[in-house]
């Protein structure tokens, strides 16, 4: 099985396309909003907070997926810590979903933010350490 991980990854790019200054300030502070909204919106719907709480990092087991490289890597983390799916996934809950549906789009949309906010951007396949808001970990030393 080939996965096209070209839709959700670039590669050669992290140094001279990487937010920086105001920008990147800018988009942290993006995150931050998005996390507080989600999260205000999910004590509004009345969610269970255990749920929030057991939920809020599984995001991050698509980490596991570097395991298969960084190509790949960054593509499956990309898909899932973009905002697009739990956006879409919200609207169907809104639509026509059980709270339940709701309440895991608004987690997912909170960690996304949360992640925004401390730095962690979207990947692109040089490695983990390379994102859109610029180098983190080993990669920023």
């Amino acid at each position: 099985m080939t996965i096209n991980t070209d839709a959700v990854i670039e590669a050669g790019g992290p140094s001279r396309d990487a937010a920086s200054g105001g920008v990147r300030t800018l988009l942290r502070l993006e995150g931050l909003v998005l996390a507080a909204g989600a999260t205000a919106f999910y004590a509004h719907q009345g969610g269970s907070w255990w749920l929030f709480a057991a939920l809020f990092l599984a995001p991050d087991i698509s980490f596991a997926a570097y395991l298969a490289g960084p190509r790949v890597g960054a593509a499956v983390y990309n898909a899932v810590h973009s905002t697009l799916a739990p956006a879409v996934l919200l609207a169907i809950g809104l639509w026509a979903g059980p709270p339940l549906v709701t309440g895991l789009a608004t987690i997912w949309l909170a960690h996304v933010g949360v992640d925004r906010l401390a730095g962690y951007g979207l990947k692109y396949a040089d490695g983990f350490g390379f994102t859109h808001l610029g180098r983190i970990g080993r990669a920023a030393a």
